[in-house]
């Protein structure tokens, strides 16, 4: 049993409502090769658990839900119409729940944006950029293109008042033609793009497809400035937003970008509780909501998600982020913004894969930033501030 009285430390979830089951077959994607883990989908009882477990957990009043996959959609829509209906049951007096949904689109009909838009979800959609870039690495299971079938969930859930959030990844391929997926990735006018970096592996290989440490430097230089100079005011671009966060004196929200990590778990369609996205492994499984490990008991009083995030495991596995940064790394002047990077993507000598590009677009962007944040804070306008960009050629 935990001590509910005891200080709340804020996590989040990300849930796995059918595991790594997808419709799509992305080359580069790193969950669809992972084991079913429980049913083919999450069922009513353990969905029921998990939201009065998590939002018991959580320090509110507003408590975000991540419904992530393989692809989420194929829960069905019943399945988060229950999870609506659960959420205004558990949910104190004077508190709120966030939904976002991260999806392909293939499945977002009417029914569907109608659906997310009354219930305010937001809604993270994956498109590579242009159609050649998006179709060559996001065909479905039947090998067939899927590019046009994600431009019109946009279209659709626009129409329904939900701007989504762009999720393009970064190959090889793409980090040759930045301006090209910046600009199209742009004209879907959604307001936000977030871009990541394909760091795949083969047998300890990095893979061919997966995007070069320099190329990815430049890729993110090239679009800041355009960004810069150009967009300031009408989008904002996840690493962007930020970088500009921590040089303002706030705290990354992204995890990769933080001292430690291990405050962002995943929940699996069986109840399952894991690290972290990249590691659903048995080394990593820190528990079930449902009960069942070793040690565990479970009954409609027991509240587990936070013992489990904050278990010494969990702790060690958060640490170690920190703890295992090489010299190299502590001695960078980007380490307030980087820590290391994501440690999936840490070679054998502890360096980050991507360290070489990462310093670049920090060097890079660091000045202009900076200048960035002391306009604003002048309170000049984006207007004027991208104007003082180009006077000064970018």
């Amino acid at each position: 049993m935990v001590d509910l009285t005891a200080p709340l430390r804020p996590f989040s979830v990300m849930v796995k409502p059918v595991g790594s089951t997808c419709n799509l077959r992305c080359s580069y994607c790193y969950y669809l090769s992972k084991p079913r883990l429980g049913p083919a989908r999450m069922s009513d009882e353990v969905l029921e658990l998990f939201i009065r477990d998590y939002i018991a957990s959580s320090t509110g009043p507003v408590v975000g839900f991540v419904w992530h996959g393989g692809e989420p959609t194929l829960a069905g829509l019943d399945f988060y119409r229950r999870v609506v209906e659960l959420q205004k049951r558990h949910a104190p007096a004077g508190w709120q729940c966030w939904n976002n949904l991260q999806s392909n689109g293939l499945l977002l009909g009417d029914e569907w944006c109608a659906f997310l838009a009354e219930n305010r979800f937001d809604v993270g959609l994956s498109v590579d950029g242009t159609a050649w870039l998006h179709d060559r690495f996001r065909p479905d299971t039947q090998g067939e293109p899927s590019y046009h079938q994600a431009v019109a969930a946009i279209e659709r859930l626009k129409a329904h008042g939900i701007r989504p959030d762009l999720l393009c990844t970064v190959t090889a391929a793409t980090a040759e033609e930045p301006l090209t997926v910046y600009q199209h990735l742009r004209s879907f006018d959604t307001g936000w793009i977030q871009f990541i970096p394909i760091v795949a592996r083969i047998r300890g290989e990095i893979t061919q497809d997966s995007v070069g440490p320099d190329q990815y430097g430049q890729f993110l230089c090239t679009i800041f400035d355009q960004w810069i100079t150009r967009d300031l005011g009408r989008l904002d671009v996840q690493l962007f937003a930020e970088t500009t966060r921590v040089l303002a004196g706030g705290e990354a929200g992204l995890c990769w970008m933080a001292p430690t990590c291990g405050r962002a778990v995943v929940v699996e369609a069986d109840g399952g509780v894991y690290s972290c996205d990249h590691y659903v492994t048995a080394r990593h499984r820190l528990g079930c909501l449902c009960g069942g490990d070793p040690g565990e008991t479970r009954d409609s009083t027991t509240t587990v998600l936070r013992a489990l995030v904050d278990s010494a495991a969990q702790d060690r596995f958060g640490q170690d982020k920190q703890t295992g940064l090489p010299d190299k790394c502590l001695a960078c002047p980007h380490l307030a913004l980087c820590n290391g990077g994501c440690p999936k993507d840490r070679l054998d000598d502890g360096l980050n894969y991507l360290c070489a590009g990462l310093a670049k677009f920090f060097a890079h962007a660091t000045p202009k930033l900076t200048r960035l944040i002391e306009a604003s804070r002048a309170g000049h306008t984006p207007a004027a501030i991208m104007a003082e960009f180009r006077a000064a050629g970018g």
